[in-house]
């Protein structure tokens, strides 16, 4: 079964064949050529425990752009909602649709969903990772810069689902990835372990302004994510906003990601987002193109 659960799972030329799919899909759409249509008279079903823009979009958006059908589902309206483990809607669901999306709060939820479908099933977004976003990201730097090798990128601030992702990602594509975040705020230590254990070129900061010195990437997030409670988060946080003074230690051509919805003045400043090294509005839209190459993979026309 073709799940899209977390990078980890693949290995350096299945990622690449799957950006290099992403990017081929785009430029058939942007010259207005016809392209693959692997979801021919499929039924891919999202399951949305949580709110989304980009992901319910771009997901439904690619799903028709491959000749699929999407049906959105709303984890409150579904018998989810009322108690039925996800082990028997997996099985339930696997007797509809062709594939299914989940938005989820627990990673846990993902994998029982994973492990009692028949369909290939993609985590679209869960409080462990988010592989889908960096997909789209290194797809942005392979606009920007060329390509992933020899690229250096600093993740500023909370170590959470995204920066997993990331880590996981530079273990595997060979990308060197630098982690400023707030003492406790660092992505879960067996990630790391099993990144350096990989060969990973890893280093954790607590200065950002050193972990961006000539970075090529500079990568921020939300500091309060649904879920997470306040606290001490704003006050921890604070001294890791991307701002004008940090992409100045940046390489001269450096951009600037965050995979959004982004609080100006707080992770970022508007002068930031809104400048020329700003890459968001391409990352943004590149999630459309890298879910359809997952999809695509899923469906077995990918490797």
């Amino acid at each position: 079964m073709r799940h899209f659960l977390d990078l980890k799972d693949f290995d350096k030329t299945q990622l690449q064949a799957m950006l290099d799919y992403g990017l081929e899909m785009r430029r058939a759409l942007k010259a207005g050529t016809s392209h693959d249509t692997p979801l021919a008279g499929q039924h891919v079903g999202m399951i949305f425990e949580k709110p989304s823009t980009r992901t319910r979009v771009s997901f439904e958006v690619g799903i028709s752009q491959l000749g699929g059908t999407p049906i959105v589902l709303s984890a409150n309206d579904m018998q989810l909602g009322r108690g039925e483990t996800i082990a028997d809607t997996a099985r339930v669901l696997s007797g509809y649709l062709d594939g299914v999306m989940i938005r989820c709060l627990q990673h846990d939820t993902l994998m029982a969903l994973a492990e009692h479908a028949s369909m290939p099933v993609i985590n679209g977004l869960t409080n462990r990772s988010h592989p889908c976003q960096v997909m789209a990201d290194m797809m942005t730097m392979i606009d920007y810069h060329g390509g992933l090798d020899g690229q250096v990128v600093t993740w500023a601030g909370d170590g959470n689902n995204v920066a997993v992702s990331w880590v996981e990602a530079a273990a595997i594509m060979g990308f060197e990835l630098r982690l400023a975040c707030p003492e406790g705020y660092e992505p879960p230590a067996d990630i790391i372990a099993w990144a350096r254990q990989a060969g990973a070129k890893i280093s954790l900061h607590q200065d950002l302004a050193e972990a961006a010195t000539q970075a090529d990437v500079l990568v921020t997030d939300v500091w309060i994510s649904m879920g997470d409670e306040e606290g001490t988060r704003l006050q921890d946080l604070t001294p890791f906003q991307v701002n004008d003074a940090v992409m100045q230690q940046a390489a001269p051509d450096a951009i600037f990601m965050h995979c959004l919805p982004a609080i100006r003045e707080q992770e970022v400043t508007s002068s930031v987002i809104e400048g020329p090294q700003s890459a968001v509005w391409a990352e943004a839209e590149n999630r459309l193109h890298a879910q359809k190459a997952i999809l695509a993979y899923c469906a077995g026309q990918v490797l």
